[in-house]
């Protein structure tokens, strides 16, 4: 029979649709495929892109801004969802709010192989990706104007993605996006109730179950959640409790990208190099002065999302998703795929 769960966090519900559950080898997969034509980030094609932001090259390289050499580059978006330039200059229009299209559009170039994911790069090369969100992060956060910073990956045209070479985006925001704010509602309510975090009880509930566990370290738990939307969506939650994820111990970046490389390398087995989105929801920035902090009951976490089914009717209308792989089996598949990393 079909289960009704609920998100802990959001109150959100799901359906686990048990009598539609299937092998992944059965699922309707949306594999990666690389596009062909002229790459702008690719080496060489350095001048094609904006001026970069940041950099990492290597020790021997010549350090020439927007040359080569480089093992990781930041350069603003061509097409950004939002500009850098202006005021927000808020006003309202009757009940209707409005604001200027302000923030920061940015894509983090993983990688000078083009044909490179997070499976196949060393942990060393995803760390470095993870550094560069942190720098990236600290910089930006100096900017009154933005309230937001939201770090993504779509992997896969079937995820979004309009370039095949392995990159990352940045957006910053002059607001609070409506999922984080409902994270952030369910986490100050349970912390109300509880004077706990519910994410760090969350850890401490999976590993009392053991049965939506991926994979555990000493700063990482990789866990299919308890309520997920979508067939093999899994969490990486730090067990260390950490509000925001630039702040986080430094230490703590490399066991993140060990974490990293390990869930992609067995999603990649389990669904045939899937197309996916990889997201990390960390705390708003630049609270004024009449919001309270979030650091007691917000906890940052990495969000990964296969793209394995698609919203309809039913999702629309509702709110409600259908998912028709139960977490716990999901969960199974991961942890039971050989890697070799």
């Amino acid at each position: 029979m079909p289960e009704l769960r609920k998100d802990p966090v959001t109150g959100r519900w799901v359906i686990i649709s048990t009598e539609r559950a299937r092998r992944p080898d059965q699922l309707r997969n949306q594999p990666f495929r690389h596009p062909g034509g002229f790459c702008p980030f690719c080496p060489g094609n350095e001048a094609k892109t904006p001026p970069e932001v940041l950099a990492y090259r290597k020790g021997n390289a010549e350090k020439v801004a927007n040359g080569s050499g480089w093992s990781l580059r930041v350069v603003p978006n061509k097409f950004p969802a939002l500009g850098i330039e202006g005021t927000l200059d808020r006003h309202g229009d009757g009940l209707y709010d409005h604001m200027n299209g302000v923030g920061a559009h940015e894509v983090i170039v993983d990688s000078p192989e083009h044909e490179a994911s997070f499976a196949t790069m060393s942990e060393k090369q995803i760390e470095d990706v993870i550094w560069a969100f942190r720098d990236r992060i600290t910089d930006l956060k100096r900017d009154k104007r933005f309230r937001y910073i939201l770090l993504f990956k779509n992997h896969g045209d079937a995820a979004g993605a309009t370039h095949g070479h392995p990159h990352c985006q940045l957006i910053a925001l002059p607001i609070v996006p409506t999922s984080v704010r409902g994270e952030l509602d369910g986490s100050k309510q349970y912390w109300g109730l509880k004077e706990r975090c519910i994410y760090c009880d969350i850890v401490r509930q999976e590993q009392a179950d053991d049965v939506r566990i991926v994979s555990e370290s000493q700063d990482f738990l990789t866990v299919a959640p308890y309520a997920p939307r979508f067939p093999f969506e899994t969490w990486i939650i730090p067990k260390q409790h950490q509000s925001s994820f630039e702040d986080s111990a430094s230490h703590t970046y490399e066991s993140l990208a060990r974490a990293l490389k390990s869930l992609i390398a067995r999603a990649e087995i389990v669904l045939d190099r899937p197309a996916y989105n990889l997201l990390i929801h960390t705390s708003p920035i630049n609270m004024g002065p009449r919001e309270e902090s979030v650091s007691d009951y917000y906890h940052w976490h990495v969000e990964f999302m296969p793209a394995m089914t698609r919203a309809a009717g039913f999702e629309w209308g509702t709110g409600f998703y259908i998912n028709p792989i139960p977490p716990e089996e999901a969960a199974k598949y991961l942890r039971e795929a050989v890697i070799s990393c």
